[in-house]
């Protein structure tokens, strides 16, 4: 099959302008499965089941059946399919990797003797012996803010266990649960005791990355592991003695284990095929391609002999020349090689065949924290629908919460720090909270079903 491909991008609004104007690109991605367009996928796109049958039944072979019916619509029909789904055989087999951790340079580590970071007072001790030994590094960093919550919102919950539901499988409100607040307050006696910089709140990615590359950080509270895997790595074979390493830190002080996870049955992307494709067949058959073993270890490992070479039970290994780059000149291996960087339709399970397909600074961390990962199915896609009160209301929450979130770890006193809390608990009250509540109630239970559902049919 060979087919001619030209990439159209842009924002919502462009994406409306073509709807509008019923010329529709023969396929769509959409990055947002909550979205009125998803939603509305059965007036403007094919279903993938119908066009499967008719022209190529493979597609029912190279698909999950779990994430099939976790977008299937209430027609019976499943109109998209995402990139990054994984079901529940992805997390119990091994093919999906933790991806967080507290982290720490190899040589701060050894030199300030036995610590415990898993502790309110023991996290903020460490903190104490690291600016000591090592004045000119930073004591700890996280994740940048610019346009997240870093690494100190949802991750933080995870690590600490926070619950996601209460009790009858209700929305449980993980912001206002007292063991996260509790480690919120220690990163503010932190902030005041000089061990987090002030430009951790302001850093970009970049600036972020640039930190870890040069090692300037002593420790960090890292999300999203592997998107940082190219400057853990240049720091490592600069500096292996100094190489950041995952260890036990900020843990429940309720008892509660971590509940790590990934990304799961949504997905990332969703791809779709709209009722303007000029040539449906072809199309299924793209997607066919770009899901099936072939596709995939193409785009995540190139061209078996010249880039890979595959061994007993399909375990796959970089060719010695390929392996040489990857190891040492991470920016060619980036930017040259490009291994992996087409993410539609990917899934982890392609990585996982090949032990070295995350660099070797990433893989302790990953390994890590792997007896910790778990799914969170009930909580995908429940906030409310885009158009709504709610789906306004819960806007201006959000914001609010990356302002408040800021603010909490830079106020200036216990009773500074639970006034806002405070602040924060009325503003929710304020817009709508408990409608929006009763929606990710319903959700959650809709989510519940839906995989009771697929459990049954499978």
């Amino acid at each position: 099959m060979n087919v001619d491909i030209e990439f159209v991008t842009g924002d919502d609004s462009k994406l409306n302008t073509y709807f509008a104007g019923g010329d529709l690109p023969d396929l769509i991605t959409v990055l947002d499965a909550n979205s009125r367009v998803v939603k509305a996928a059965k007036n403007w796109a094919y279903p993938l089941d119908d066009l499967a049958d008719k022209y190529d039944p493979y597609f029912h072979k190279v698909t999950a059946k779990q994430t099939m019916d976790w977008y299937r619509q209430d027609d019976g029909k499943t109109y998209g399919y995402p990139s990054y789904s994984n079901t529940e055989k992805d997390y119990g087999d091994g093919t999906v990797h933790a991806s967080s951790g507290f982290i720490i340079r190899k040589d701060v580590l050894a030199a300030i003797g036995k610590q415990d970071f898993t502790t309110p007072e023991g996290f903020l001790a460490g903190m104490r012996a690291i600016k000591e030994k090592f004045p000119d590094l930073i004591p700890f960093g996280f994740n940048e803010f610019n346009g997240t919550n870093s690494s100190l919102d949802v991750t933080l919950q995870n690590t600490l266990g926070v619950p996601t539901t209460k009790a009858g499988h209700r929305f449980y409100d993980r912001r206002e649960d007292k063991d996260y607040l509790t480690w919120l307050d220690t990163f503010r006696r932190l902030h005041a005791a000089g061990g987090i910089s002030d430009d951790s709140f302001a850093d970009d990615g970049d600036a972020f990355n640039e930190k870890i590359q040069s090692g300037k950080y002593a420790s960090i509270f890292m999300a999203s592991v592997v998107n940082h895997g190219l400057w853990l790595q240049t720091w490592a074979t600069a500096h292996p003695d100094s190489q950041y390493v995952a260890i036990d830190g900020l843990r429940s002080t309720q008892g509660r284990k971590p509940t790590l996870t990934d990304t799961g049955l949504s997905g990332w992307t969703i791809n779709f095929i709209s009722k303007g494709c000029r040539n449906p067949s072809k199309a299924i058959q793209v997607f066919t391609y770009l899901l099936s073993d072939y596709g995939q270890m193409l785009v995540n490992y190139g061209f078996e002999g010249k880039t890979y070479t595959r061994g007993p039970g399909k375990i796959v290994r970089w060719t010695p020349e390929a392996n040489k780059v990857r190891l040492t000149d991470s920016k060619k291996w980036q930017n040259e090689y490009r291994m992996a960087e087409f993410v539609l339709f990917g899934h982890d399970r392609y990585k996982a065949l090949n032990p070295d397909s995350f660099t070797d600074a990433v893989r302790q961390i990953q390994n890590f924290g792997q007896p910790w990962l778990t799914t969170q199915y009930e909580i995908e896609n429940i906030a409310p629908d885009q158009g709504t009160l709610q789906a306004r209301s819960y806007s201006a929450i959000e914001t609010k919460w990356s302002t408040i979130l800021v603010s909490l770890m830079r106020s200036g006193s216990e009773k500074d720090f639970k006034n806002l809390v405070e602040q924060y608990g009325q503003f929710q009250k304020e817009n709508r909270i408990d409608e929006i509540n009763k929606i990710r109630d319903a959700k959650i239970a809709a989510n519940l079903n839906r995989l009771k559902g697929s459990q049954t049919r499978s």
